[in-house]
């Protein structure tokens, strides 16, 4: 059983887009799980077995609890009823009570598939006198972060303070050598002095020292005043 599952088309697509609030719900006693819908493979200094090493120590630096691979075909990941089934049953057997997914507006096709894959299999695992493994479940909201290939200036519905958790993410984002491996960055900047600042100009907007910002297409209820910063 988890709290919160997050799903990702790619291994290392939770670390950059909530790495610090991975940390921070574990932190909170939160069962967090991550569900990687492809291998990420082939990329330019990958293979299959690199990857699944490097997401197995990011995993470890992220101090997961749950994670699996759901075997979806990279680079053509697409919402079929075939991908949709396989996902409502992670869904009915995790029964998170919050989903996590890609913000829904991208340049990278199989980030938006992942997106349309999650919200229709939210629905899907809810429903009776099927044979799909698991007990009805309907996850109570869908959440996402960002990990876009736009270069777009976000409007967050929310922002949350990740600071303590900053360099447990920056430790689980350097375990993904094949992809961000600075010998091969064109910086200065580097890469990873981008996903800094970005993370500082969050924290900035609600003054602290690094956030990572969210979405949401449904509404985001609070019990009260005391909850906003």
């Amino acid at each position: 059983m988890l709290d919160v599952l997050i799903v990702a088309p790619h291994p290392d697509d939770a670390e950059l887009g909530m790495g610090g609030s991975i940390c921070r719900m574990q932190a909170e006693g939160l069962r967090v799980g991550v569900l990687d819908l492809t291998s990420g493979e082939p990329t330019p200094h990958g293979s299959v077995e690199l990857r699944q090493a490097e997401t197995a120590a990011a995993t470890q630096a992220l101090g997961l609890m749950w994670r699996e691979n759901l075997g979806l075909p990279n680079r053509s990941l697409e919402p079929t009823l075939e991908a949709r089934r396989k996902l409502a049953e992670v869904i009915r057997l995790t029964r998170p009570r919050w989903l996590f997914a890609p913000y829904w507006v991208d340049a990278h096709p199989d980030h938006t598939a992942a997106t349309e894959l999650v919200e229709a299999a939210r629905f899907w695992a809810k429903l009776s006198k099927t044979d799909m493994q698991g007990q009805p479940h309907h996850p109570e909201r869908i959440y996402n972060y960002y990990c876009v290939h736009l270069k777009m200036a976000p409007q967050p519905a929310f922002i949350l303070d990740i600071s303590e958790y900053w360099e447990q993410k920056l430790a689980a984002i350097r375990c993904y050598e094949s992809q961000f491996i600075t010998g091969r960055d064109p910086g200065p900047p580097s890469f990873v002095d981008r996903l800094r600042d970005e993370a500082a100009w969050w924290g900035k907007t609600i003054g602290v020292a690094y956030g990572e910002p969210f979405n949401s297409r449904e509404p985001i209820g609070l019990r009260g005043w005391s909850e906003l910063m």
